[in-house]
């Protein structure tokens, strides 16, 4: 007897974080769905960290692998196996909270030509104290519904679709852009716009220290000026609104619900002022330096 089609296939891309693995790993396997069951692929992506361990723990997930670098491409091979019509997508270093399966599968079953996004919070260590960090990326580090509805594209890390969606829209891109951006203006243009599903909600790890948010920066930055338009000037009024940005963005940061305390507030202050800086400062140098690649900072190695 062949067993039943899955409802719904989950494509994890995963690169050198195991322990975190296991972690979405549990959580997405403890989902419950009120009808049918589901799958779950992981595909590494070129892992030096050893992934034996992980999957000997989790014998009903299937582990692929991706030799080329990029997460667009891990999540192209994972939907190309995939069995199901309903493809979920979440990071190996999320959570997926309770019921999030279920509502992502709602929502692409209702109206399979539309991509569903959904929240993306931050998973503090310690909510009662927050690092920095925790307190910035509470605030500007997934602005989901903004990212959805202002700027036409959900993050891969909480994004549900139908399959054939995704044949017709085409596959992720590589390592060199945006691949979440730009699927999700691909997608937009043919009039399949994404809807922000708040019910479809993961938990995400804010970056452990200054030098990954700078690194996550620095990749956004290249990927921004491979694709930018119009004259030089753009750029650098941009770099400069960055700068001036600081107080009204400072103002945002500690009237958020999102963030309690004022300590926690103050260090996400500091955090806002150090990036904003860094971040204006990297667009100068890769304006006076233009070979790079956004590849040049994704980690492969740790």
């Amino acid at each position: 007897m062949s067993c039943p089609q899955p409802r719904a296939s989950v494509v994890i891309p995963h690169l050198n974080t195991p322990d975190l693995l296991a972690r979405c790993l549990q959580s997405v396997l403890a989902q419950v769905l009120d009808t049918g069951s589901f799958e779950v692929i992981v595909v590494d992506n070129g892992s030096s960290r050893p992934l034996a361990p992980v999957e000997a723990a989790f014998p009903a997930v299937r582990f692929l692998r991706e030799a080329r670098p990029g997460p667009g491409h891990a999540r192209n091979t994972g939907i190309a196996a995939a069995s199901a019509a309903t493809i979920v997508c979440i990071d190996a270093d999320c959570r997926a909270a309770p019921g999030w399966l279920q509502a992502a599968v709602e929502a692409v079953e209702a109206d399979p030509d539309h991509p569903a996004g959904g929240e993306i919070t931050i998973d503090f260590v310690d909510p009662a104290r927050l690092t920095g960090i925790e307190a910035y990326e509470a605030v500007f580090g997934f602005r989901q519904r903004m990212y959805i509805e202002a700027k036409q594209f959900s993050v891969t890390a909480n994004l549900a679709t139908a399959r054939s969606l995704h044949a017709k829209i085409g596959p992720f891109g590589g390592i060199d852009i945006a691949e979440d951006l730009d699927w999700g203006k691909r997608a937009h243009a043919a009039g399949h716009a994404t809807r922000f599903v708040p019910a479809m909600h993961v938990l995400h790890p804010a970056r452990p220290d200054m030098a990954a948010l700078k690194r996550k920066w620095q990749r956004h930055i290249r990927h921004d000026w491979t694709e930018r338009q119009g004259p030089m000037l753009h750029w650098y009024v941009r770099a400069l609104a960055l700068l001036l940005s600081v107080p009204v963005e400072a103002v945002k940061l500690v009237t958020s619900p999102r963030v309690h305390g004022v300590g926690n507030r103050l260090r996400g202050v500091g955090v806002l002022a150090a990036i904003r800086m860094f971040r204006a400062a990297e667009m100068l140098r890769v304006a006076a330096n233009p070979a790079g690649s956004g590849a040049d900072h994704w980690n492969r190695a740790a």
